[in-house]
């Protein structure tokens, strides 16, 4: 682990960022990183929908137990609009991701780092 985060730390030009030799150094394959990047994108955009539903039901308690108090309904509304643009928010970003992806023939739920050696 320790020879991981001095190969992460390590001052290198974008060009030579993570090197298969490096990965090698360290027991990792390019496939590993590759399948590391790709599951990280997933679990984000999967942790963004879990916290827009919870927040989304959080808000619809919270402006049904406002009991007709303005300032608990504002604090409701406001939770759930938040929430809902957070979610738009991510879904506009994966979008863009996706499509410039698409324009570039990449994509960013298929990371193949095999291609930059080659």
């Amino acid at each position: 682990m320790q020879e991981l985060l001095k190969l992460i730390a390590k001052p290198v030009a974008a060009a030579n960022l993570f090197t298969p030799s490096d990965a090698a150094a360290v027991g990792l394959s390019i496939n590993d990183v590759s399948t590391a990047v790709t599951n990280g994108i997933k679990a984000i955009v999967a942790v963004a929908g879990v916290i827009f539903f919870v927040m989304l039901v959080w808000g619809g308690v919270q402006y049904v137990l406002s009991g007709g108090d303005k300032a608990a309904t504002q604090a409701a509304r406001d939770r759930i609009t938040y929430a809902l643009i957070g979610i738009v928010i991510v879904a506009a970003a994966f979008a863009i991701a996706t499509l410039v992806g698409t324009v570039t023939g990449t994509s960013i739920t298929n990371v193949s780092i095999n291609n930059l050696y080659t």
